[in-house]
């Protein structure tokens, strides 16, 4: 009997879809941390991928938007961290295709095949002596280095494999990406990686990670600030045997819903990683007048710094909650609103409500913090993710070049 069911999606145990390998070392752009790394497929494979929107692009960002837009395909990607490789004019381009160029010849592929993402200080010209040997010693691995590999201020490693059945194979998507810091899609100071053995045309995936990114990715912030480097780049390389996917596929439903759990999780990953962050800090909204709108309430929510600094201290003052809503251009019901945070109603119908301050102060002790609104303007929602702003977030960025 086919299988079919949305019920058949597993998070899993860390592994590589089939046909993926990967490797890392320390090429010395960093003291004493891994800083390249790669990702290979066995054959060329479908890719989509969503860049930054900041004016500033960085050259290997360019290039890899570039490469994917030539026909949608990529066999690797090169990648390292300690040196963005942004704002570093004509010789900064010139890095970037050269890095393309060591590792495509490495590999013994097109240059076109091979994207290219770098993280870490802009302004600062790429070491590519440094970089050029680094790619040299990468071999073909099954191991989970590079994921650390592209590491900055990030506390950990972010990653996830969820498997599911397509066709009655087994299919499976694997995810990780770095972001701490410079954090405000459209897209934030984060490269994210997604690899699955899927058979899925390129166009068709393209326009799938661009619909989750905007309800994923998109709805974090840490500090209102867009990188320069952001990308997501998904790669499939068809391993896994089944049908190529289309929206009219029997199982497509159930692609799209593994695919936006990894992307979700990934950016969960990021939110709760915020510099000096010690609580992720999630918004949903409901009543919206559209989804659009309900969206852009809770980015606001998330994204204030009253509430921010109110969540770190503690202080359930759910005023900030209510001028973050209401410095929006979404429609609102001024006399209907309602505010919960974890499960503690604080507002009802634009009023306090009856609660206890002592008991609302206490669950904003906890490390995940919840805030529900109700616009009661309409019936779409909308949710956001974040963190608190600390101390630690400030020291973090006075000194990040040394």
């Amino acid at each position: 009997m086919q299988i079919t069911s949305e019920s058949s999606i597993e998070v899993s145990t860390f592994e590589w879809p089939a046909g993926f390998y990967t490797d890392a070392g320390h090429a010395g752009l960093k003291k004493d941390a891994d800083d390249l790394g790669w990702l290979v497929s066995k054959v060329p494979a479908d890719a989509a991928g969503v860049y930054t929107t900041n004016q500033f692009q960085a050259a290997p960002t360019a290039l890899t938007k570039q490469t994917i837009n030539l026909a949608h395909k990529l066999q690797a990607i090169v990648m390292n961290s300690g040196n963005a490789n942004s704002c570093t004019g004509v010789q900064g381009t010139h890095d970037a295709a050269a890095m393309q160029k060591a590792a495509a010849d490495k590999l013994k592929i097109d240059s076109n095949l091979v994207g290219v993402a770098s993280t870490g200080v802009i302004g600062e010209q790429l070491p590519l002596d440094k970089i050029k040997k680094g790619i040299d010693g990468l071999g073909l691995t099954k191991s989970d280095d590079v994921t650390k590999a592209v590491l900055t201020t990030d506390t950990h490693a972010k990653t996830i494999t969820v498997t599911c059945l397509i066709d009655n194979k087994k299919v499976t998507l694997t995810g990780f990406c770095k972001g701490s810091g410079m954090i405000h899609p459209n897209m934030a100071t984060m490269l994210g990686f997604v690899t699955t053995d899927a058979a899925i045309e390129g166009n068709q995936l393209q326009g799938l990670l661009s619909e989750t990114v905007n309800q994923t990715f998109n709805q974090i912030t840490v500090d209102g600030d867009t990188s320069t480097n952001d990308m997501v780049v998904v790669m499939a390389n068809g391993q896994a045997g089944n049908d190529s996917l289309t929206s009219s596929h029997e199982d497509y439903p159930t692609f799209v819903k593994a695919f936006k759990l990894v992307l979700s999780h990934l950016a969960k990953e990021i939110a709760g990683d915020g510099e000096g962050a010690s609580k992720l800090v999630e918004v949903n909204v409901a009543g919206a007048y559209n989804a659009l709108e309900g969206q852009q309430v809770a980015k606001a929510i998330v994204g204030s710094n009253l509430v921010k600094a109110m969540i770190f201290g503690g202080d359930a003052n759910w005023g900030r909650v209510m001028q973050a809503i209401g410095q929006t251009t979404a429609h609102v019901d001024l006399n209907g609103v309602s505010v919960s945070i974890n499960g503690i109603q604080m507002v009802k119908n634009s009023l306090a409500a009856d609660y206890s301050e002592n008991e609302v102060a206490k669950t904003l002790t906890e490390k995940v913090v919840t805030i529900d609104v109700d616009l009661n303007a309409g019936t779409d929602t909308g949710t956001a993710w974040g963190c608190d702003l600390t101390y630690k977030y400030v020291q973090i960025n006075a000194s990040y070049r040394s």
